[in-house]
């Protein structure tokens, strides 16, 4: 399998997760400042999740750049890592 695969299906898988975390985001329902300021743990925790899951893509990016072909190991260690990523929506949310 070629490389090109892998990395789109990881962008993917990627781009759904950081969607789901996007969607947790409710609009406040007062107006003003307060309301906002209700809202600042989740909005914190989505920023911090965020930036974990971009700094693994960024790492996939530069471990994808490196390689020559995709072979049986690394295809399910790129697996168990989207797995393990995939239940970041779950413990930010």
């Amino acid at each position: 399998m070629g490389k090109n695969r892998l990395e789109a299906f990881s962008d993917g898988v990627l781009a759904i997760i950081l969607t789901i975390m996007v969607l947790e985001l409710k609009i406040p329902e007062g107006e003003g400042i307060a309301s906002l300021l209700l809202m600042l743990p989740t909005f914190l925790s989505c920023i911090l999740s965020f930036v974990y899951v971009g700094i693994y893509w960024n790492n996939h990016h530069h471990l994808l750049h490196t390689l020559q072909k995709v072979t049986g190991p690394l295809l399910w260690a790129n697996h168990h890592l989207l797995f393990w990523l995939s239940l970041v929506p779950f413990a930010s949310g």
